[in-house]
């Protein structure tokens, strides 16, 4: 987190998408910004255009609620996750699900896609982790070691490690490296609930929501906590950082998002045009954040 001059943040509200038949679980951007995911608890995933609201898609196939979604970094696939113990992965041109990956013996709650958009790591009740090669929807490894359901998931900017979070309220780094054992290698405490969303820098610092009302934000290699970011009056849903690491939003299970500064954890701005939950946050290339989230 190096200072630095800021631009001026544009803030711009995304459109209430109002056509889902279930509570929405989890909603994601494309890399580009264009599209909007949505996961249902009617066990379709949705895809909007995010500037018009329109519905592209509503897809079937997973038998039991989705849970979370996520696209991969190069715009090419996303990923769908259901308590019916699956991972669907799709083609993100036609909206055709390609594969449908089995392996966990409970609810997939997360889902993430290494940086080059090759390998797919997923976490669930089952407190495992598995860590998937997306083109042959083979599984690489397993990781065992949480206590409790895995819920977050994000790999470093390196690929060479993968961090989860869990409602064992611990956050475990685990080494992807040919050759290293499926240990973790690094496990993160100092939150008090559980750990319900991760996201790392460009840079590798990390940052961690969690059930107890506060948002840290950590060197791994030090395992130290750099600055603790607080004032959300409810569970923390989702969170992004800047392109420039120097703001960190942050949208929880209420009727607001947060902006911060991450050099001094101070509150720099709270957007309360959001309906209902909002579910993702993320700050765009051009510098606007966009959000978006509601439970109809």
């Amino acid at each position: 987190m190096n200072s630095g001059t800021r631009g001026k943040l544009a803030v711009g509200r995304v459109k209430f998408f109002g056509r889902h038949r279930g509570e929405v679980n989890s909603s994601a951007f494309s890399p580009d910004g264009q599209r909007l995911l949505t996961a249902s608890e009617d066990g379709c995933v949705y895809g909007w255009e995010t500037q018009s609201g329109r519905l592209l898609w509503r897809l079937g196939g997973h038998k039991g609620p989705v849970r979370f979604c996520r696209f991969s970094p190069d715009g090419r696939l996303f990923a769908s996750t259901s308590c019916d113990r699956t991972i669907r992965l799709w083609d993100a041109a036609d909206a055709k699900c390609l594969q449908v990956l089995k392996g966990h013996q409970r609810s997939v709650e997360t889902v993430s896609f290494s940086h080059d958009s090759k390998q797919l790591a997923s976490g669930g009740w089952d407190k495992r982790v598995m860590l998937w090669e997306v083109q042959s929807g083979q599984v690489l490894r397993h990781f065992v070691g949480h206590r409790d359901s895995v819920q977050s998931s994000d790999f470093a900017p390196s690929s060479d490690c993968l961090a989860t979070g869990s409602w064992d309220s611990t956050i475990r780094m685990w080494d992807l490296r040919a050759g290293t054992p499926g240990i973790f290698h690094q496990k993160l405490e100092g939150h008090r609930g559980n750990i319900s969303c991760l996201c790392h820098s460009p840079s590798g610092l990390l940052a961690s929501g969690s059930w107890d009302k506060t948002i840290h934000i950590w060197k791994p290699s030090t395992r130290s906590v750099l600055i603790q970011l607080k004032g959300h009056i409810t569970w923390v849903k989702s969170i992004a950082f800047s392109p420039d690491e120097q703001q960190l939003a942050s949208a929880g299970y209420s009727h607001m998002v947060k902006v911060w500064d991450c050099n001094t954890g101070k509150c720099t701005e709270t957007l309360k045009g959001v309906l209902n939950v909002a579910h993702a946050c993320a700050f765009m290339p051009d510098g606007k954040l966009l959000v978006s989230g509601a439970v109809d």
